[in-house]
């Protein structure tokens, strides 16, 4: 008999709809502190950029959202199955989403915040004119739209997306073939409308070189770097559906790759995250305020394994007085006791890539090097030299964070280490890849791609969900299997989890469009389920 519910729930379900208010005051009324100045100073503003750009900020941080709700929209999924992170607390007596027992509570928080949080607010400032209106405030908001609901797709599969928002009784569902369409059509029109407004402004002194600055929680108004973003995902789009769409994935990636459509992500002062404005790192409450998480097993496995330089940057050592000192992840779906049992294990350094003020990265140069090289790999046009662009994406991960590569990228030597539970030794393994760091152009395709794949994992620590895709999508990197498996058979220990489930008030409230969802699926409504792009083919 599973536990009670209430015996233990995570910090987000108890927040979630505070947040809730939270976000929406902070779109539409500026409630906070550091907000004040978009009510007191509309100066350079014309009524429509004033009116329209509040709503942005609320847009670009319910991307993550704050602490309670991407506690339950990631942090306790796709941050756990990417192996990057396991909680050391035992919510709901262990039965729960980190050991396959899916949580529909858990699971209905990630699928409604995208669109109360998100979509609605873009759903407004079409109806207030904004796509003629301003059509490069219109770009931006088009590619926070497809960065936000590319997540949700990537976590559930079909979603509903072309007509959400349109009726109050029955929204269909987007196939992820079509939802995808819709992503790369998006971005067409964020690219025209940007790169329409930089080269009028560029021929006109009087017009405003920035005037999205001030609503602009990423680039500061920099409309050339969000055009550089909007390139780099739909690479990253296009690289997801590689091997279900390999024509349509080769033709996006080239036009990303195309350096007449305004460029990539090239230097560590293009990454994109989220912060300023009175928004603050989510992981960091979670992490060092709930400490509800923790290390995962994996990243010790690779990043101990490589005496990766990024590691005290990443993770604190332990605490724990049997093994203090030591760097010391969890496996996921360990039998954790109540605190302080894994209290002691590693967690996430909040005075550094964790701290209340650093942003939430969405994506970075040091990724977009590593997409390359897999472009590369695959023989697309203008993706340049395969090696090359894996060392650049090494090197631009350390510079990124601080440290000195020194001869990590020549190490043709260093394994991943074997896993060991100081508290429990049924949770032992051995190491599950043999991968090494140093480029071997004698390799086979596949094996350079888990070199490529497992370095561009390090990197994009800590973004979950798209290390999740990525794992999916590869193979790569080889991860430890969740040790308890509560699924009764619906999910494959080896095979891993494949999505989230669609929430039962979905079936309550909008009962017709999700059974077609679950057509559109192929498989039950379970974790077991591959998703559309998630083929079970060989990679090459």
């Amino acid at each position: 008999m599973k536990t009670p519910h209430i015996l233990m729930v995570p910090h987000g379900a108890k927040f979630c709809q505070a947040v809730l208010c939270f976000l929406l005051l902070f779109s539409f009324s500026s409630c906070t502190k550091d907000f004040e100045k978009f009510n007191t100073d509309n100066t350079g503003f014309t009524p429509d950029q004033y009116h329209i750009g509040l709503v942005y900020p609320g847009i670009q941080s319910a991307i993550f959202g704050l602490e309670g709700d991407y506690q339950l929209t990631q942090n306790l999924n796709a941050d756990c199955y990417a192996g990057y992170m396991m909680s050391p607390n035992p919510f709901r007596g262990n039965i729960n989403n980190l050991n396959y027992d899916l949580v529909d509570g858990w699971n209905r928080q990630s699928f409604i915040v995208s669109y109360t949080n998100s979509l609605f607010a873009i759903n407004s400032i079409a109806q207030a004119g904004t796509r003629t209106k301003l059509p490069d405030f219109w770009g931006i908001a088009l590619i926070l739209k497809v960065e936000t609901f590319s997540r949700l797709t990537d976590k559930f599969g079909p979603i509903a997306y072309s007509k959400a928002g349109s009726s109050l009784i029955a929204t269909p569902y987007d196939s992820q073939q079509n939802l995808y369409k819709q992503f790369f059509l998006e971005l067409d029109t964020a690219v025209t409308n940007l790169n329409t407004y930089v080269k009028a402004a560029a021929l006109n002194s009087s017009m405003e070189k920035k005037p999205f600055e001030k609503f602009d929680l990423v680039y500061g108004g920099d409309y050339e770097k969000w055009i550089r973003l909007a390139n780099s995902l739909r690479l990253r789009l296009a690289m997801h559906i590689v091997k279900v769409d390999p024509a349509t994935a080769q033709t996006q990636g080239q036009k990303a790759l195309d350096p007449v459509n305004g460029g990539l992500l090239a230097t560590n002062a293009d990454n994109a995250g989220i912060s300023g404005g009175g928004y603050h790192n989510p992981l960091n409450v979670i992490a060092t305020s709930w400490t509800d998480i923790s290390m995962g097993a994996s990243l010790e496995s690779y990043m101990t394994g490589y005496n990766d330089p990024r590691l005290p940057k990443y993770v604190t050592p332990a605490t724990d007085a049997l093994f203090k000192g030591q760097y010391k992840g969890i496996r996921i779906g360990s039998a954790v006791t109540a605190k302080p049992g894994y209290n002691g294990f590693s967690t996430l350094n909040g005075a550094t890539a964790f701290g209340s003020a650093s942003p939430m990265w969405m994506m970075t140069a040091a990724e977009v090097y590593f997409l390359k090289a897999e472009a590369a790999l695959r023989s697309w046009t203008g993706a340049g030299d395969v090696k090359l662009n894996y060392e650049t994406g090494i090197q631009a991960s350390m510079d990124q964070w601080g440290v000195s590569a020194g001869a990590y990228k020549d190490d043709a030597t260093s394994l991943p280490k074997a896993y060991v539970d100081p508290l429990n030794a049924a949770n032992n393994s051995p190491a599950v890849s043999t991968v090494t760091i140093s480029w071997d152009a004698a390799a086979s395709n596949e094996r350079k791609l888990e070199r490529i794949i497992t370095q561009k994992w390090l990197a994009m620590f800590p973004e979950g969900q798209e290390a999740w895709t990525e794992f999916r999508r590869t193979g790569y990197p080889k991860l430890f299997t969740v040790v308890n498996n509560n699924s009764n058979g619906a999910i494959d220990t080896q095979v891993q989890i494949r999505r989230l489930a669609y929430p039962a008030n979905e079936y309550s409230t909008n009962g017709a469009e999700v059974q077609k969802a679950v057509q559109l699926l192929g498989g039950p409504d379970n974790g077991g389920t591959r998703l559309w792009w998630d083929v079970n083919k060989a990679n090459f």
